[in-house]
């Protein structure tokens, strides 16, 4: 299964969620290739950091800055493996257009800002332009950096919003602002792997992947 993590806005947290579902993967006994399609390469520097402190599982990862070459390999290179990440985006690219028309499900994520809510509208049409040609892509929209109170307004009217946009599948499975996260991904570490786990942290984590693998099954 190819599961992208993209948006034409930089900054709401793709990487993150993707270090940390191919971590997760892994960890389940998953054959995992995690594929970094931007040019910072912030998913190859936390999965070398993993590699250097001698973190097992290991993780396949590569970097393809190039957008001729990220979709080449990937179409050479997936079949080898059970589930292929893509982390790609930060812009509207060749490369997360190749990255939309090869993902069986493509992952948004979204903070309940009113920037990225305006940005979920670039998206739906880099989705949109994809969909027209090809058949069966998943699109799913999950709140990233959510506010960590029950009761959020901010949560509560940001979610609504996504869910007036017909391109995307609204997941309840949200990630809530937590340092957990970016700590555990600036060290190439799976949320569950940090010394003292933040409960919550993996509860959550685990849930939006379990959501995320169970759209594809459901769609098929």
């Amino acid at each position: 299964m190819i599961v992208l993590f993209g948006h034409t806005k930089g900054g709401v947290g793709k990487t993150t969620c993707a270090v940390q579902t191919a971590i997760a993967r892994a960890r389940a006994g998953r054959k995992v290739w995690l594929v970094d399609g931007d040019p910072q390469g912030s998913s190859m520097a936390a999965i070398q950091l993993r590699a250097d402190a001698g973190v097992v599982p290991e993780i396949a990862c590569s970097l393809f800055s190039d957008s001729k070459q990220f979709k080449q390999q990937v179409r050479l290179q997936k079949d080898a493996f059970e589930d292929v990440i893509l982390d790609v985006g930060g812009r509207d690219t060749d490369t997360l257009r190749f990255g939309l028309m090869m993902a069986d499900v493509a992952v948004v994520p979204f903070a309940p800002m009113s920037l990225d809510l305006w940005a979920m509208h670039d998206m739906a049409k880099a989705v949109e332009s994809v969909t027209d040609v090809r058949d069966g892509l998943v699109t799913l929209a999950v709140m990233n950096r959510a506010e960590p109170r029950e009761r959020s307004a901010d949560n509560a009217e940001a979610a609504e919003a996504v869910r007036g946009i017909s391109t995307f599948r609204y997941l309840e499975a949200p990630l809530v602002s937590r340092k957990a996260f970016s700590a555990a991904t600036g060290a190439g570490l799976g949320v569950m792997e940090m010394p003292n786990p933040d409960k919550k942290a993996v509860a959550e984590l685990d849930r939006l992947i379990a959501s995320v693998f169970a759209a594809h099954t459901v769609e098929a």
